[in-house]
């Protein structure tokens, strides 16, 4: 078990006062010792602490009083302190087993772990809840949480997770809602396996078992060209339109006995099928938004300046490793300035030189029309075909540093080329590549509509 080390102390707060410096390890905070920021937080809440630190070897008590509430104004390196709880599924369809070798160690981890759900919305199986865990989390009100139910029928499940507890894990969201604890779910849809009948038989037995779910993301297997399951493959166009038609039924269904629409299809279902997207009234809010649920309208709502703000802040893939902040998913992605590539000595691209807009294909198809409509003829779209993991691997989050440079390469200097900041984790790529590694100049800006709209305004 590790100490929480302070990476920040902001200027005039209650831990400057008080002499904290960034670089000391926090022991305790009244006489408690936090495993995780959660606990760190609640102690930092209270009025009056008493900070038992290490600096340099020595131990030093430090007092701090402040208004209850009030930040403590120390911000620290993990978001836990103990050990990560891993999962213990051997799903076939995890992407995790489908990651190329050599990649930094941290991406190989797989988490089912409880505090991340609320963190950063990773997913839990909760294959490895225990009492203790509802203790907590309902004393603590830690909420809300993201499960993945993928069926509900015991057999079904307990088979697509490989693990014999996946049989009986749900009870664990029974006794979450019984508590109010707020769950968003997942069902991740693997062709001949859980689609068809035994999506519809899933979807009945949220009803019947698990009505009190707040949403409910209905999401594709991504398949790489890392796959060691032979029976894991994409959606065919048919396929896609099955999920969406069942989505759709079952809205009404939900919308007529509860009053809510409770389940979402993911993006990528609605482009694979070549449907058009649901107006976004129907998404009731976005509540899916960080799984790829909405995001095409939100981001179309954004560039056509329908509202003054994002709707949410996309994280990209594994944006909780490697050190990511505290906050998780809810922490604000701040935007690079341009960054020239591959280490040469290049000159900045002028403000009204032509824009080549990266991303992946999928992306291409939500842009297009949103470019089109400004009739402009010195903007483009590159798409970015992701070589790196193959597959039906294309979305924007998902692209690496090696393919990123295939493209760039074959692009002329001189033009201002845009990438979306969710391909990027504590400012790499996936494969361990950085902005600067490119051929080409690149602006990293928000993955929003505004941000977008504002970079192709600015010249």
């Amino acid at each position: 078990m590790s100490v929480p080390r302070v990476v920040s102390v902001a200027p005039a707060s209650p831990a400057e006062r008080a002499g904290l410096q960034v670089g000391d390890e926090i022991l305790s905070l009244n006489g408690e010792v936090p495993r995780d920021v959660i606990a760190y937080r609640l102690l930092a809440d209270e009025a009056e602490i008493d900070l038992e630190v290490t600096r340099g070897g020595l131990a030093l008590s430090l007092g701090i009083e402040k208004f209850p509430g009030e930040p403590l104004g120390a911000e620290i390196h993990s978001a836990l302190f103990d050990q990560v709880r891993t999962c213990d599924n051997h799903c076939e369809f995890c992407f995790i087993y489908q990651l190329p070798p050599g990649l930094r160690k941290s991406l190989y981890l797989k988490d089912d772990d409880y505090r991340l759900s609320f963190l950063y919305g990773n997913f839990t199986t909760l294959t490895r809840f225990t009492e203790s865990d509802l203790e907590r989390v309902i004393t603590e009100r830690i909420s809300p949480l993201h499960v993945s139910i993928h069926a509900t029928d015991p057999e079904v499940r307990a088979d697509l997770l490989r693990n014999r507890r996946g049989a009986t894990s749900l009870r664990w969201l029974r006794a979450l809602l019984d508590h109010d604890i707020e769950v968003h779910g997942q069902i991740v849809v693997c062709p001949d396996r859980n689609n068809g009948a035994i999506l519809d038989d899933t979807l009945a037995g949220v009803l019947d078992r698990f009505p009190e779910l707040a949403s409910i993301c209905v999401v594709p297997l991504g398949v790489s060209k890392y796959n060691p399951e032979a029976a894991m493959r994409p959606h065919t166009r048919e396929e896609a339109s099955e999920v969406v038609r069942t989505v759709h039924d079952w809205q009404d269904i939900f919308l007529a006995t509860l009053g809510h629409r409770l389940v979402f299809a993911a993006d990528e279902y609605y482009l694979t099928a070549g449907e058009p997207f649901p107006e976004p009234d129907a998404y009731e809010g976005f509540p899916m938004h960080e799984d790829g649920v909405g995001m095409a309208r939100t981001f179309e709502r954004e560039f056509m300046g329908a509202t003054d703000s994002p709707t949410g802040v996309a994280t990209g893939f594994f944006a909780w490793v490697d050190g990511a902040p505290p906050e998780g998913y809810r922490a604000p992605r701040a935007a690079a300035a341009p960054q020239v590539g591959g280490g040469r000595v290049q000159l900045r691209p002028r403000s009204n030189a032509p824009i080549g807009i990266l991303t992946g294909t999928y992306g291409v198809e939500v842009l297009r029309p949103l470019v089109d409509s400004l009739g402009r003829d010195d903007v483009r779209i590159i798409p970015v075909e992701n070589e790196f993991f193959g597959g039906n691997t294309a979305v924007a989050g998902l692209m690496t540093g090696s393919d990123l440079t295939r493209v760039l390469s074959g692009e002329p200097e001189g033009h201002r080329y845009l990438l979306p900041d969710v391909c990027l984790s504590q400012g790499v790529f996936l494969d361990g590549a950085a902005p600067h590694d490119l051929p080409r100049a690149v602006e990293v800006i928000a993955t929003d509509g505004i941000a977008l709209r504002a970079a192709l305004e600015s010249r």
